[in-house]
């Protein structure tokens, strides 16, 4: 009797587990860990008064309950008013500029230089952009010296001397870095949708609005909840641009101090059980407001099979009634 050879099989799958090791190892090295003994931190008293550090002692919920009776809702607040700001002109005007320079029926020419031109501010460090800003509009600053012998206005604006100017200098600042990178994916997006769609709907005699609302937003829809998402945790770590203009102080009178700003105060003060409570709190708040965005952004029936179920149930409960 012949003796059969028994086929070894081998399994190619440890491989793959062992090629992406080196990355779980770095993210928790750099990452786990760190946010680990952050919430840790937060739970202690721990700071230096002088030379002589005080704690680590257990204080539980305190440094929490501190911030929050403290100036974290105020901060939290001029965070949310800059980014609003910035962030709203930034994806109408990207989303306008991404169907002009996708619609080919525009014919527009140079569209490869309006789009190096628009995606390089997005080059420019965030403090060259903020010391160009506070050179441009300070009260004896090209902009003033402009207006005024133009007439507009009788004495020099006092931009950073108000709550109005100095927040919306700041969200200009990041309209301008950031308004050239929206529009670059959002062409991409748009560009990935099958032109027979677009073809179909001028059959139809759609108007070019009927199908920028009816056909370019609900299929660019996953890449603008990715552009939501990261924009809102950029704007909740918005720290160079006001820290630049206003000198760290967030003037005036701490209407531009953001999160990030206070973080950064209290880790030079060496107050580590406020910053780790701090952090906690920002890392909460960025994971609550993004997954609320994801939802709000997400078809709960994306192939329309529970509509259709619900449908179904209505009509033969009608039919039972008849």
């Amino acid at each position: 009797m012949q003796n059969e050879k028994k086929i070894k099989s081998v399994s190619y799958a440890k491989w793959g587990y062992i090629f992406i090791l080196p990355f779980f190892l770095t993210y928790a090295v750099f990452s786990v860990i760190p946010l680990v003994d952050t919430i840790r931190n937060s739970f202690y008293e721990y700071y230096y008064s002088g030379l002589k550090a005080i704690g680590p002692n257990w204080v539980g919920l305190a440094n929490y309950i501190e911030l929050l009776a403290a100036d974290l809702p105020k901060y939290a607040w001029n965070t949310f008013v800059m980014w609003i700001l910035g962030f709203v002109p930034q994806i109408i005007v990207a989303l306008v500029l991404a169907s002009w320079f996708t619609d080919a029926r525009l014919k527009i020419h140079g569209k490869q230089f309006f789009k190096v031109v628009i995606y390089l501010p997005n080059l420019i460090m965030a403090s060259a952009f903020a010391m160009l800003f506070f050179a441009l509009f300070s009260n004896s600053g090209p902009v003033n010296n402009i207006l005024l012998n133009l007439g507009v206005v009788g004495e020099a604006i006092r931009f950073m001397e108000s709550t109005l100017g100095a927040r919306t200098l700041v969200a200009l600042m990041n309209f301008l870095m950031w308004f050239g990178n929206t529009t670059i994916m959002l062409m991409a997006a748009i560009m990935g949708i099958n032109p027979s769609i677009f073809e179909a709907a001028d059959l139809d005699g759609c108007t070019h609005l009927q199908k920028f609302f009816k056909i370019t937003l609900p299929q660019i829809r996953p890449l603008l909840t990715y552009t939501l998402i990261t924009s809102l945790i950029g704007g909740l770590q918005m720290f160079d641009v006001p820290q630049i203009l206003t000198g760290g102080q967030g003037a005036p009178d701490r209407t531009t101090m953001t999160l990030i700003m206070y973080l950064n105060n209290h880790l030079q003060a060496k107050n580590y059980g406020m910053a780790g409570a701090l952090s906690v709190f920002l890392f909460l708040i960025s994971a609550v407001l993004c997954w609320i965005v994801f939802k709000m952004n997400t078809d709960p029936d994306p192939d329309g099979s529970k509509s259709a179920a619900r449908r179904a149930r209505r009509m033969a409960k009608k039919g039972g009634a008849a």
